[in-house]
């Protein structure tokens, strides 16, 4: 792809992020700079608790309507555009017909937890499937939802039964749909967040298959980051698609090949803490470890820690206090000297390194609702905090943290992270972070990828109050999950 792009004058990339709300897509040229970009929303439905679903006609017609619409906004440029990448919600997953692709299930999301009673059966089991996939056995995973589409849907058993069946990420079946080859393939990040990908042997494994019930020959076959994908089929284009990653690991390239001493974190509906490697990290007990990068020959590897109720949390704040104009009050609360009271958040459930599906979110102390919309903000620093901790048992400790993601744009959640962490934090200028960092790996790493963005830096200011807030929020953290 490098070469290819080398040969051509004034090369574009397309840069398409399908994320949980909406598709973005971005048209950038070598050097990061965005020339053309267009957004669909879309729907997510909660039919009753714990259930998350979303449409998959309508996803692929949001990520076609972005693309074509960022490829409009080019003019006669657009003729200029020789490559694609596609980043996706990790852990959504499927069932669609191989022959026609029309969805056989809904779109279940990664924030869909119907199967935790089911998995708890698999409990004695959660060791060994950490140490294949590097992730923490929870519903939020792909496999446990297959299961149930297998167990509750006929359409899904029908194709089963057909050998007409297809199932796996979403990112599987949006590069399915809107490839004119018809690519059957998965990346490393999206395949191993199903929970049935072996983070040794690079494919599908056959233990884990039998674990959850499913059967073998559905999923789509396992290929590197950077590969040959196909070629999208957009009004007056075709475009190759050369390379597919999740949303947060494409993250951490937005601004271009990761620095081995920096934390990189990208908060948006949820959180994630990431540290790139060159190498296998190995078991990191109670947070995750998967592949970011893979193009054939070389790989890169994170340990992650993440955490469910970010901006998840945010909009149930302005919900349970009727806050209908929290987005322009809250950057001005959070200036505000008065110390909050404590919120021990478990929007979504808690992620590392707790991990429990089931907690109930509660207040310590009383206060009035924006003093507890501040103390909710407060703990999503505090949460990242704690997996920041665990993750310095593990790795080397960073030297900074590098933010991004539209919930990163609260400065008061920012100054937060770097007092309570001690490291400065850098946010830059641009929060589309997984567009932007697939839209480099597309581009074949350029050198020169946007070396020129404005920088803000949040500096590792002294403050007490806040860490004997943290202190004390973590102690009850540990009374309440033994963790």
């Amino acid at each position: 792809m490098d070469e290819q792009i080398s040969a051509v004058s004034k090369p574009l990339v397309l840069a398409i992020d399908q994320g949980t709300h909406a598709s973005r897509a971005l048209v950038l040229d070598r050097n990061g700079r965005t020339l053309s970009s267009a957004v669909a929303n879309i729907a997510i439905t909660y039919p009753q608790a714990d259930w998350a679903e979303q449409d998959g006609e309508e996803i692929v017609n949001s990520v076609r309507v972005a693309a074509t619409q960022a490829l409009q906004g080019l003019g006669a440029r657009r003729q200029d555009v020789v490559g694609a990448g596609l980043s996706s919600q990790r852990s959504s997953v499927i069932c669609w017909h191989r022959l026609t692709g029309a969805p056989l299930s809904p779109i279940f999301s990664w924030q869909d937890r119907r199967a935790h009673a089911w998995i708890d059966q698999l409990q004695p089991h959660a060791d060994s499937v950490h140490r294949k996939t590097g992730l923490f056995l929870s519903p939020h995973y792909g496999a446990s939802k297959l299961r149930w589409a297998l167990d509750h849907l006929p359409a899904v058993r029908a194709a089963l039964e057909n050998q007409t069946l297809c199932w796996g990420p979403m990112a599987s079946f949006v590069a399915f749909r809107l490839c004119t080859e018809q690519p059957f393939l998965a990346d490393p990040q999206c395949a191993a967040r199903t929970q049935l990908w072996n983070l040794q042997t690079h494919d599908w494994d056959p233990e884990l298959l039998a674990l959850f019930g499913l059967p073998a020959g559905f999923l789509p076959r396992s290929v590197p980051t950077c590969y040959a994908w196909g070629t999208l089929d957009l009004p007056g284009a075709a475009i190759p698609l050369t390379a597919v990653n999740g949303d947060q690991s494409a993250a951490v390239f937005a601004f271009g090949w990761p620095e081995a001493d920096s934390a990189y974190i990208n908060i948006g509906t949820s959180a994630f803490v990431q540290r790139a490697l060159t190498h296998f990290p190995g078991h990191v007990p109670r947070q995750l470890t998967g592949i970011i990068r893979d193009d054939g020959a070389s790989r890169v590897y994170m340990v992650e820690g993440n955490v469910n109720g970010a901006g998840t949390a945010l909009e149930w704040v302005r919900k349970e206090f009727g806050m209908d104009q929290l987005t322009h009050e809250l950057p001005l609360w959070l200036k505000r000297p008065e110390a909050p009271p404590l919120f021990l958040n478990g929007i979504a459930g808690l992620g590392g390194p707790f991990w429990q599906p089931e907690f109930e979110s509660r207040f310590v102390g009383e206060a009035e609702p924006w003093l507890k919309a501040v103390a909710v903000v407060e703990s999503i620093a505090f949460l990242l905090q704690a997996n920041i901790d665990h993750m310095n048992q593990y790795v080397p400790a960073a030297r900074r943290i590098r933010i991004s993601g539209g919930v990163s744009l609260l400065d008061g959640l920012c100054q937060r992270l770097a007092c309570s962490s001690g490291l400065p934090v850098h946010r830059r200028d641009d929060p589309e972070a997984s567009a932007r960092g697939i839209a480099y790996l597309a581009c074949g790493r350029p050198a020169d990828w946007n070396q020129g963005a404005h920088e803000e830096i949040f500096p590792a200011q002294s403050d007490s109050a806040l860490q004997a807030r943290y202190q004390r929020w973590r102690a009850l953290m540990a009374q309440a999950t033994g963790v």
